[in-house]
C-alpha cells in the first residue's frame, strides 16, 4: 500500500561530567567503570510480530478527533469476503433515509394511461425499446466474456477489512479492553477468517504494538492542510489518504470513495505528494503540481472526509 513512516528518533546522551576538583583523577590502570545495567540508553527488546505475520491479521491505531483508538486490519481476496451489513447503519442516518425515502417514491409512481390511443403510443415506443435492447444485448456478447474475466480478476484482488460490526468500525481506547472483545465471541467482521479463532486463544495486551505504518493520525491531517503550501507534512497526507481508502472499502462509504477516487481533487495532491518524494525533475515538476492546489479545498475536502469516517466509530473503553 503506502510507504512506511520514517521516524527520527535521537538518542539523547548525557556528556561527560567533569571530575570534581577534590577527587583524585583515575589513571591508565584504573580503567573505565564497568556500565550500569539499568542504564535507559541499553536497547530495548523488539516487539514479537510472529503471531500477526503467521495469522496476517495487523493491530491498527487510528487517531480522530474525538481520541486515539486500537482496531485490527486484515487483507483478504474479496471473493473470500462477506462486506459488512450496513443496513442499520444506513437506517439510523436520517439524511440518508430521506434519500432512500425519496427515491422510493420517484420508482412507484403511478402512470395513468388516458385512452386507448395513447395506450398504444405506450406499447409501440416498449416494442421499439426491447428491440434496441435486444440488438445492444447481441452486439455485446462478446464483451461478456472479457467482463467476466475482469471481474473474476477483481474477486482475486486483496481488500481490506476491519474489525467492524453492522457497518461501525470499532476502535478501543486501551490494548486490554481491545484483547477482551477479541476473547468475548462478539459478532464483528474479522470473525469471518479461518485465523480469528487462534487469534482469540493467543492474543495478549502486549501484542497490540501497532507498527509506524500501521499508525494514523487522521486528526493531524485538516490543521496540516491548513498551513500552507509549505507545511505540507508529505508522509501524514499520503498516509493519511492509505488509512481513508482503506476505511471507506471496507465500512461501505462511497462518498469518501469517490472524493478520493482517481481524477479528483484529493487524488491530484496525493499524487503531487508523492511525487515529491521521488527526487530529479518529477519532483520538481510535483511541487509546481502542488503550488495549484487549494489549500482550502483541500482542507474542506479532508474534513469532510474525516467526518464522514468518524461518524461510522463505534468507540469501545
Amino acid at each position: 500500500m503506502g510507504n512506511p513512516k520514517h521516524t527520527e528518533v535521537s538518542v539523547a546522551r548525557q556528556s561527560p561530567q567533569r571530575p570534581d576538583a577534590d577527587e583524585p583523577e583515575l589513571d591508565d590502570t584504573t580503567g573505565a567503570a564497568e556500565p550500569d545495567e539499568t542504564e535507559t540508553d541499553r536497547p530495548s527488546a523488539s516487539i514479537d510480530r510472529s503471531l500477526w505475520d503467521e495469522l496476517r491479521i495487523d493491530p491498527v491505531e487510528i487517531a480522530l478527533p474525538a481520541g486515539t483508538g486500537f482496531t485490527l486490519r486484515a487483507y483478504r481476496p474479496a471473493s473470500s469476503l462477506t462486506p459488512t451489513d450496513v443496513t442499520e447503519r444506513d437506517q439510523d442516518d436520517p439524511f440518508l433515509a430521506r434519500r432512500q425515502a425519496i427515491e422510493e417514491e420517484e420508482d412507484d409512481e403511478t402512470v395513468v394511461i388516458l385512452d386507448e390511443e395513447l395506450a398504444q403510443e405506450f406499447a409501440d415506443e416498449d416494442d421499439e425499446s426491447k428491440r434496441r435492447r435486444d440488438g445492444a444485448a447481441t452486439d455485446t456478447e462478446t464483451d461478456d466474456e472479457s467482463d467476466e474475466a475482469v471481474t473474476d480478476e477483481a474477486d482475486d484482488e486483496e481488500v481490506p477489512v476491519f474489525l467492524s460490526n453492522r457497518g461501525k468500525l470499532l476502535l478501543f481506547k486501551t490494548p486490554e479492553s481491545l484483547v477482551s472483545f477479541i476473547r468475548s465471541g462478539a459478532p464483528n467482521d474479522l470473525s469471518q477468517l479461518d485465523s480469528w479463532n487462534e487469534l482469540s486463544e493467543r492474543v495478549e495486551p502486549a501484542d497490540i504494538a501497532p507498527l509506524d505504518e500501521d499508525t494514523y493520525e487522521l486528526d493531524l491531517v485538516v490543521e496540516n492542510l491548513r498551513g500552507g503550501h509549505d507545511t505540507w507534512d508529505s508522509t501524514l497526507l499520503i498516509e493519511a489518504g492509505e488509512a481513508a481508502r482503506d476505511l471507506s472499502y471496507a465500512l461501505r462509504l462511497p462518498a469518501v470513495l469517490d472524493m478520493l477516487s482517481a481524477g479528483s481533487s484529493l487524488d491530484d495532491l496525493d499524487e503531487a505528494l508523492r511525487g515529491t518524494a521521488n527526487g530529479g525533475i518529477g519532483a520538481f515538476m510535483a511541487r509546481r503540481r502542488l503550488k495549484k492546489i487549494g489549500a482550502q479545498t483541500a482542507s474542506l475536502g479532508w474534513r469532510t472526509i474525516v467526518g464522514k469516517i468518524s461518524a461510522v466509530v463505534d468507540w469501545r473503553d
